[in-house]
């Protein structure tokens, strides 16, 4: 996989930690909280119900390793997934993608408030900031081509 859309979006492989038969993992360029990361399906899917039954079985395959790995390394006690399903549910890239959020105590006074972040604007950060994480975590997960 030399290029991959995120989207209408160009990812850059510096960006991806993750990749399994039908799904990939990328960094988030504006992360809720240190850690927050997407998983999506190779495929360009706009929504869930457009996904293959494979693709389906691995994307929550793939969610599930990648937030295990995620949790503990940002020292985590819980995880947030978060799927919005459609313009209305507040999916702004059309793709099929899950948030994976780790959670710590108190990071929200209200618990629920993730999900309101998750939808407001938040400072981009850099192609290298973006990089380096990704870097960071690429060697914590077999290697998929």
């Amino acid at each position: 996989m030399s290029t991959f859309y995120f989207g209408q979006y160009l990812i850059r492989q510096s960006e991806i930690f993750f990749k399994s038969e039908l799904s990939v993992a990328l960094v988030n360029l504006k992360p809720v909280l240190p850690g927050h990361v997407l998983v999506c399906p190779k495929r360009v899917v706009p929504r869930f119900c457009d996904l293959t039954g494979e693709e389906v079985k691995d994307l929550w395959l793939s969610a599930q390793k990648i937030s295990t790995v995620i949790e503990k390394h940002y020292k985590g006690d819980g995880l947030t997934f978060a799927i919005q399903d459609g313009k209305n549910a507040g999916q702004t890239v059309a793709h099929v993608h899950i948030h994976i959020i780790p959670r710590r105590p108190k990071d929200f006074e209200n618990n629920d408030e993730i999900y309101s972040a998750i939808e407001k604007e938040r400072p981009a950060r850099t192609l290298e900031e973006m990089k380096l994480e990704a870097d960071e975590l690429r060697p914590l997960f077999p290697k998929y081509d």
